[in-house]
C-alpha cells in the first residue's frame, strides 16, 4: 500500500473514534511523539503547522512504537488499550480497519 503512514493513522482514528494513537517516531533522526485523534495529528514535542496540508508525519518518518489509548485522552491518567506496538504489529490493525 502506497498511502502515506500519517494518512493511514489519521484514517484509522476516523474509523475508531474511541481511540487515540500516540506514535513515537523519528524524523530526520530526531525523536518526536505524535498524538492522532479523529483524523488529526499533532506533535507533542515540536511545533505543528497551522496548514492542514503540511503532514505532521512525513513519508520518511520511522515509526518506533504506537500506543493505543481510550479517548478522551488525559495525559495525567492515560487509559492504554495496548502499548509499544511495533509498526509490524500495528499494521494488521490498519488493514482490518480498511486503511
Amino acid at each position: 500500500m502506497n498511502t502515506p503512514i500519517g494518512d493511514r493513522l489519521e484514517r484509522y482514528t476516523i474509523k475508531r473514534p474511541n481511540e487515540v494513537l500516540l506514535a513515537s517516531v523519528r524524523v530526520n533522526g530526531q525523536p518526536d511523539q505524535v498524538a492522532i485523534f479523529k483524523g488529526f495529528s499533532s506533535s507533542l514535542m515540536n511545533p505543528t503547522s497551522f496548514d492542514p496540508d503540511v503532514p505532521v508525519l512525513p513519508d520518511h518518518a520511522e515509526i518506533e512504537a504506537v500506543d493505543r489509548l481510550e479517548s478522551p485522552y488525559n495525559p495525567n491518567a492515560p487509559r492504554y488499550i495496548e502499548q509499544g506496538l511495533s509498526w509490524d504489529a500495528f499494521e494488521p490493525l490498519l488493514t482490518a480497519a480498511g486503511v
